[in-house]
């Protein structure tokens, strides 16, 4: 008897419970921001970009230039070598082996600088965003965002309504 009695207790409460938990998620919003986008179309976004490339574009072209001469000199010198007496040859390749040294020095650090300036200004767009995301969650009601997702329903998806915003914020 008790058996039946749990049977139907379990019966009941599984059916309370298909006919709240429709209720419950009417209630319950989820929404979706691909921060991908915003770091692509927002216009924060762009801005960092445009200064970066302004800041780092004078190196860039210096190191542009510095690896067409080195390897203008290392054809050169390739062309050269078996025609060099044996001291001329080991000092040119000592000095092209130093130059290359000092190339691939300054572009790591070129590119450890560039990276760090870039971690820095998507880090403040990101902060920006997320400030516009919880805007748009409060004022419609959202009750989790996501910014990461394996899959999402387009209906889902508020990072146009977020772009649109940072783009009248930034405007301003």
């Amino acid at each position: 008897m008790n058996y039946l009695l749990r049977r139907c207790y379990a019966g009941i409460l599984l059916g309370s419970l298909l006919v709240w938990a429709p209720v419950q998620a009417q209630e319950f919003r989820i929404g979706f921001v691909s921060t991908d986008r915003i770091f692509k179309e927002a216009g924060t976004a762009k801005a960092a970009q445009a200064k970066l490339e302004q800041e780092f574009s004078k190196r860039e072209k210096e190191l542009v230039e510095q690896g067409a001469a080195l390897k203008t000199m290392a054809d050169k010198f390739e062309r050269e070598a078996l025609t060099l007496p044996e001291g001329q040859r080991a000092s040119r390749q000592k000095q092209l082996v130093d130059q290359d040294r000092d190339f691939q020095r300054k572009r790591r650090e070129f590119q450890e600088d560039l990276n760090a300036r870039k971690n820095e200004e998507l880090q403040q767009v990101l902060e920006r965003a997320n400030k516009v995301v919880k805007q748009v969650a409060e004022a419609e009601k959202y009750d989790l965002i996501l910014q990461e997702a394996v899959y999402v329903n387009p209906k889902h998806d508020i990072t146009d309504k977020v772009i649109k915003v940072l783009n009248s914020v930034s405007g301003k």
